[in-house]
């Protein structure tokens, strides 16, 4: 299966407490960390969910 390569570009801070357990639950512990994943529905809809705080490196 595909991976993809994520990094989270903004703050969690002052944001609803599903997006910060969304992020929690990708595996973000630090600001611009990129993190690997396989490309699973259930990886991609929690993409989807915080696209605004990361961002998909190729």
């Amino acid at each position: 299966m595909a991976t993809i390569k994520i990094q989270q570009v903004r703050s969690a801070i002052k944001r609803p407490a599903v997006q910060k357990a969304t992020i929690k639950a990708l595996g973000f512990k630090k600001l611009n960390q990129v993190i690997e994943h396989e490309a699973t529905p259930q990886i991609l809809g929690m993409v989807k969910k915080v696209q605004h705080l990361i961002k998909v490196v190729e």
